[in-house]
C-alpha cells in the first residue's frame, strides 16, 4: 500500500549561488578587455608620430624592406611591437588599430598573469579585488597599456610572468621545470633588449629564483635557464657587436639618464607625491587633483608596511624539510618581498631623474611597471580590512581607493569625443593635401609620421624645427625624398611662429605660394623651392 507519505513530493533543497573569486575575476577581466577594445575603436588614445614609429617599421617588415632590431632614429627600446604587429599588417594592411591589437592581447595575459601570482602569494579574492583595478583604466593607464610607443605594453606581462614562474617554480608547482627555466631566460633576455624600465622586476625574479632553487641550477634547468637566455639576449648582442660605441646600449642609456636637470623637490613632487597617483590609474587626463594626490602620500607607506610584512614572515617561515635553507613555505613571503623591493627600486629610479621634474605628466609612464606590485601595496589594507578593530578604516580606504580609480576611468570615457575628434582632423588633413596634390612636404615632428603612416608613405614628410632647421627624422630615407621634389609644401599649426617663419621665407624668396588653412595647420604650397636654415 502507497502511503501519504510515500506520495508526497521530496523536499526542494534550494542552493543558493555564491560567487567565487575565479568567476568574479573572469568576468571583471572580460570588463576590462572589452572597455578597452572600445576605447581603440573609438580611436583613442590619439596616436602620435613615436607610435608611427612602430607602424613603420611593421609597414617595412611587412613589405620585406628590412628588418631593425630598434625603432628607427634610436638605439634603445626594441622593435618588438613592430614585429607582433606585421602579421596583421600583412592581413589587414597598415593602420594605427593593427598595431594596437596586439597589446589588448597583451593586457589580457597581464590580468592572466596577475591572477595566478596574485592568487599565490596572498588569497584569490585580493586576487579578483586585483584584476577588478587593473581592468579600470585612466587616460595615462590606457596611454602605457594601449599605444605601440616603445616598450610599455609588454613590459607589465613579461614581468609577471617572471615574477610568476619563479614563484611556482619555487613552491614545486610546475612539473616541465626544464621548459620553464627556459622561458624565463628568454623572456629576461629579450627584456634586455625591448626596455629596461622593467629591470627591477627581472633582477628581483631572477634573484628569487636562484635563492630558492639555486640546488636544482646545477643541473639540466640551469642549462635550459642559460639557452633560454642566450637566445633572448640574441637581439641586444647582435647590436652591440656591430653598433658603433657611441651607439652601444650602456652608452646609450648613459647619455639618455643625463641632460635634464629639475630641483630635488620638484623631483620628489613629480617622481612621487604626483608620480604614483598619475602613474598608476588614479588622475584625469594631463592632471591630478588635490584629493587624488593623496594616493602619493599613503603609497609610500603602504610600501614600506608591506615590506615589513614580507620581511617578518621571510623569518617566520621554516626551512625546507630535510635539509637546510629556504623551502616551500619560504617562497610566498620571499616572492612579497620581491614585489616590494623591485617597486622601491622603480620608485627610486624615477624619482631621483630629471624627468620626474620636468616632465611629470608625460614622465609618470615609467612607473608603469609598478602595477605588477599593486597587491603587495594592497595587501596592508586588505588584512587591515579582514579583522581587527581597524577593519572599517581598511575597507574605506579599499572602497575610496576604486572610487578614484573609477573617477580616473570616467574622466577618460568624458573625453573620449575630443580624442576622436583629433582622429577626424589628421584625417581631414590627410583629404586636403591629396586634394592639393602634395605627396612632399616638411612639418613638425608630432606631425609628420603619422600621415606618412596612414598613407602607407605615399606622402612623405621630413621633419622641420621651430627655427625652420631639419629636426629629428625618424626614417633617414624620408628627407631625402622630401629634399628632392621640386616643390614640397609646409605644414605647421595654424598661425604658430614656425608657419609665420615659412610664410616669411617664402616671401622673401619672392616664389608664388598658396597658403590655406585646414584642421588647424597652415598648408603653404610655393610653387617652387625655398631655402631654409641648415644646420
Amino acid at each position: 500500500m502507497v502511503t501519504e507519505q510515500a506520495l508526497a513530493p521530496a523536499p526542494v533543497t534550494s542552493r543558493r549561488w555564491r560567487p567565487t573569486p575565479a568567476g568574479v575575476a573572469l568576468a571583471l577581466a572580460v570588463a576590462g578587455v572589452g572597455y578597452r577594445l572600445a576605447v581603440l575603436l573609438a580611436q583613442a588614445p590619439p596616436t602620435n608620430s613615436d607610435e608611427a614609429t612602430t607602424g613603420l617599421v611593421a609597414l617595412h617588415m611587412s613589405q620585406g624592406r628590412e628588418f631593425p632590431l630598434f625603432f628607427y632614429g634610436q638605439h634603445y627600446m626594441g622593435a618588438l611591437e613592430s614585429y607582433l604587429a606585421t602579421p596583421l599588417f600583412l592581413l589587414a594592411g597598415p593602420s594605427v588599430l593593427a598595431v594596437r591589437l596586439p597589446n589588448l592581447l597583451l593586457y589580457a595575459a597581464f590580468l592572466a598573469l596577475m591572477w595566478r601570482l596574485t592568487s599565490r602569494l596572498y588569497s584569490p579574492w585580493l586576487a579578483a579585488f586585483t584584476v577588478g583595478l587593473l581592468a579600470l583604466g585612466s587616460d595615462r593607464i590606457l596611454k602605457n597599456q594601449l599605444v605601440a610607443g616603445g616598450g610599455y605594453p609588454e613590459m607589465n606581462p613579461a614581468g609577471a610572468l617572471l615574477m610568476l614562474l619563479a614563484v611556482n617554480l619555487g613552491l614545486g608547482a610546475v612539473r616541465r621545470r626544464a621548459a620553464a627555466y627556459a622561458v624565463f631566460g628568454l623572456v629576461a633576455g629579450l627584456t634586455l633588449w625591448d626596455d629596461w624600465l622593467v629591470l627591477p622586476y627581472v633582477g628581483a625574479a631572477g634573484l628569487l629564483l636562484l635563492v630558492t632553487g639555486w640546488r636544482e641550477l646545477r643541473g639540466r634547468p640551469g642549462a635550459a635557464l642559460a639557452a633560454g637566455l642566450v637566445v633572448g639576449l640574441v637581439p641586444i648582442v647582435v647590436h652591440n657587436l656591430t653598433a658603433a660605441p657611441e651607439h652601444r646600449s650602456l652608452a646609450v642609456y648613459a647619455n639618455l639618464s643625463g641632460g635634464v636637470d629639475a630641483s630635488w623637490p620638484d623631483r620628489l613632487f613629480g617622481g612621487v607625491l604626483f608620480g604614483l597617483p598619475m602613474g598608476t590609474g588614479l588622475c584625469d587626463p594631463g592632471r591630478c587633483a588635490p584629493w587624488q594626490l593623496l594616493w602619493g602620500v599613503l603609497a609610500p607607506v603602504l610600501l614600506v608596511v608591506a615590506g615589513v610584512l614580507a620581511w617578518r614572515g621571510l623569518r617566520r617561515a621554516p626551512a625546507g624539510a630535510g635539509h637546510a635553507g629556504p623551502g616551500p613555505w619560504w617562497v610566498v613571503p620571499a616572492g612579497r618581498l620581491a614585489l616590494v623591493v623591485a617597486a622601491a627600486l622603480t620608485l627610486l629610479a624615477y624619482a631621483s631623474s630629471g624627468a620626474a621634474g620636468s616632465t611629470p605628466v608625460e614622465s609618470a609612464r615609467y612607473l608603469s611597471c609598478l602595477l605588477i606590485s599593486l597587491p603587495a601595496l594592497l595587501w596592508p589594507l586588505w588584512t587591515l580590512a579582514a579583522r581587527g578593530r581597524w577593519r572599517v578604516a581598511g575597507r574605506v580606504t579599499l572602497a575610496a581607493l576604486a572610487a578614484t580609480m573609477v573617477a580616473a576611468t570616467a574622466a577618460l570615457v568624458a573625453h573620449l569625443p575630443a580624442y576622436g575628434r583629433q582622429a577626424d582632423a589628421r584625417a581631414e588633413l590627410i583629404a586636403a593635401l591629396d586634394e592639393r596634390g602634395i605627396t612632399r612636404f616638411y612639418g613638425g615632428y608630432w606631425t609628420c609620421l603619422p600621415i606618412t603612416l596612414a598613407t602607407r608613405e605615399r606622402i612623405v614628410c621630413a621633419v622641420i624645427d621651430d627655427d625652420l632647421r631639419p629636426g629629428w627624422d625618424r626614417y633617414g630615407p624620408h628627407r631625402d625624398l622630401v629634399t628632392a621634389a621640386p616643390d614640397p609644401a609646409y605644414v605647421l599649426p595654424a598661425g604658430s611662429p614656425a608657419s609665420r617663419a615659412v610664410g616669411a621665407a617664402i616671401a622673401a624668396a619672392g616664389v608664388p605660394s598658396t597658403i590655406t588653412t585646414v584642421a588647424g595647420h597652415d598648408i603653404h604650397h610655393p610653387a617652387g623651392r625655398v631655402g631654409l636654415p641648415r644646420r
